[in-house]
């Protein structure tokens, strides 16, 4: 989006073919096809950053690194925060830059991203296949998120506002299990 504020929701799928099918069958045209995206979280010794409801992440996703801070959310019915994203020549000096000023690795989350996008160009949708589960993102202004996600057969109801960090979290609370990084245990 050109606009530096995101607004988004997520929306848990089921399968992703079938959501394939239904965004196709309402316009959308895939603008990105599928691609692996493997993506690093920073943070100070102290978490400062979560602390104050920002992120900084690292994204590697076919062949491009991207350097991504967002600021705290405001509060609303879609989440909404300041987004700023820069493409980064070399992964490895970003890491040792950022390892300098005191951040450091804390999590890291693996899916696969499909995007959409309809002629009209308001918004995006992508569909997200990750370790916990399949999503779609809506992105664009509020009515627009609205509008789609009722075209899409989906309600208000069903919009998620956490971070996959978060759902990650909430995951292995109900599994029971210790949390570590959202990762595909082998790659499909």
């Amino acid at each position: 989006m050109d606009s530096p504020v995101e607004t988004e929701v997520k929306i848990r799928i089921g399968e992703a073919l079938p959501a394939a099918q239904a965004l196709e069958a309402a316009g959308f045209r895939v603008t990105q096809p599928r691609e692996f995206e493997s993506n690093t979280v920073y943070d100070t010794r102290d978490r400062s950053l979560r602390a104050a409801g920002v992120l900084l992440r690292l994204r590697q996703s076919g062949g491009r690194f991207i350097l991504t801070f967002k600021g705290p959310a405001k509060p609303g019915p879609h989440k909404s925060r300041l987004e700023l994203e820069t493409t980064v020549g070399s992964s490895k000096v970003l890491d040792r830059m950022l390892h300098e000023l005191g951040y450091s690795p804390t999590f890291r989350y693996e899916k696969y991203r499909c995007v959409y996008q309809e002629p009209c160009d308001r918004g995006v949708v992508t569909l997200d296949e990750t370790p916990i589960g399949n999503f779609l993102e809506l992105e664009g202004g509020g009515e627009w998120i609205d509008a789609t996600a009722s075209r899409l057969g989906f309600a208000r109801s069903e919009y998620i506002l956490e971070s996959y960090g978060r759902l990650y979290l909430e995951h292995c609370a109900q599994a029971g299990v210790k949390p570590g990084d959202m990762v595909f245990t082998g790659k499909e």
